[in-house]
């Protein structure tokens, strides 16, 4: 499969979610997560979810395929391909997630089984979705780890996660995910807590299984070096709404948001003339309910009774590309 082309106008929609909403019964009332959300990912696009905590983009990966616990009620549509993914009933689902569909998850100790030896929880994958069996699996989990660039991978394989460094176990959950080679990678913060050095290994490890088998990646995270770094295009999410759509460098030197230049300015800079980091006041707000307003006005410095009064529409920009505001800065560069 031919690796997508930020921009190129021929390329096919692998996903599209239209109007996904999730809410969560709570004691205290329903909480909305998920508000309406839009977007597509291509064959081999890489698209970044990128937001504070809190802005539902976790809920919303999960939500793709219904991983969310019976407190959720899930409304919208997601296709891969032609196939309504929400439709689909539970044996369907199960053949989808982890075949078409896999996930690489926040922390790779907490979603790896600590009593289970790495080469059984691979072997697992293979023996469900690829029908491998007895030495078969053996051999292809040994070539798993291998493209991971995990050294000893026979060795690891009789091994247990605690048994692994944080980076090890990060590129077994990689080696689990692409088993199957799935059209589509759910990466949720693939390099929190590891080191620099290893946070390289990490992307170059995504970035070469996009290029060799065509994977699309759905890429979350709060960390922009990690965005500039592989995505191609970026959704900017806030209070459970896209704000912002565009792709990687537009979005860096010609975003539209006042969010979005909140978010690039909290990072450090030292090119920066005026001194210290900047932060975006006050934090996201918890909804009860889908508010007929811009859910960041309380935060901005742009905003008047407009923005406290009507929500705004997701529409084209000064500089073209979407994004959700009414008083959308003008297409001037990256921030100073």
């Amino acid at each position: 499969m031919t690796a997508w082309r930020s921009g190129d106008p021929m390329a096919e929609t692998l996903l599209s979610v239209r109007e996904l909403t999730v809410s969560f019964r709570t004691e205290d009332g329903p909480v909305l997560a998920v508000d309406a959300v839009n977007f597509t990912v291509a064959p081999g696009e890489v698209l970044a979810l990128v937001g504070e905590s809190g802005c539902g983009k976790s809920v919303t990966a999960m939500a793709l395929t219904r991983l969310l616990p019976r407190s959720a009620t899930i409304a919208g549509s997601v296709h891969l391909g032609q196939t309504s993914v929400l439709d689909l009933p539970g044996t369907g689902l199960r053949d989808i997630r982890g075949r078409d569909i896999a996930y690489v998850f926040q922390e790779p100790m907490t979603s790896l089984n600590p009593v289970l030896t790495v080469g059984r929880q691979i072997g697992e994958v293979l023996r469900r979705h690829q029908h491998l069996h007895g030495r078969t699996v053996g051999w292809r989990s040994v070539e798993l780890l291998e493209r991971v660039g995990i050294p000893l991978p026979e060795r690891r394989l009789r091994e247990y996660p605690h048994q692994l460094s944080g980076g090890m176990r990060q590129r077994v959950m990689i080696a689990m995910a692409v088993a199957c080679r799935p059209k589509l990678l759910i990466a949720d913060e693939p390099t929190t807590a590891l080191d620099v050095t290893v946070q390289a290994g990490i992307l170059d490890v995504l970035r070469e299984l996009r290029t060799d088998t065509g994977t699309a990646v759905l890429l979350i995270t709060h960390d922009l070096g990690v965005v500039a770094d592989l995505a191609d295009r970026v959704v900017v999410m806030y209070a459970g709404r896209t704000i912002e759509e565009a792709g990687t460098e537009a979005l860096f030197d010609r975003h539209s948001h006042p969010y979005t230049r909140g978010l690039l300015e909290a990072v450090p800079n030292p090119l920066r003339r005026t001194g210290g980091l900047r932060e975006i006041p006050g934090r996201v707000p918890t909804m009860r309910h889908s508010p007929d307003a811009c859910t960041f006005a309380d935060r901005c410095g742009y905003a008047d009774d407009v923005c406290r009064q009507e929500r705004p529409r997701l529409a084209p920009g000064p500089a073209g590309h979407p994004v959700r505001c009414f008083h959308p800065l003008a297409a001037t560069g990256a921030t100073a």
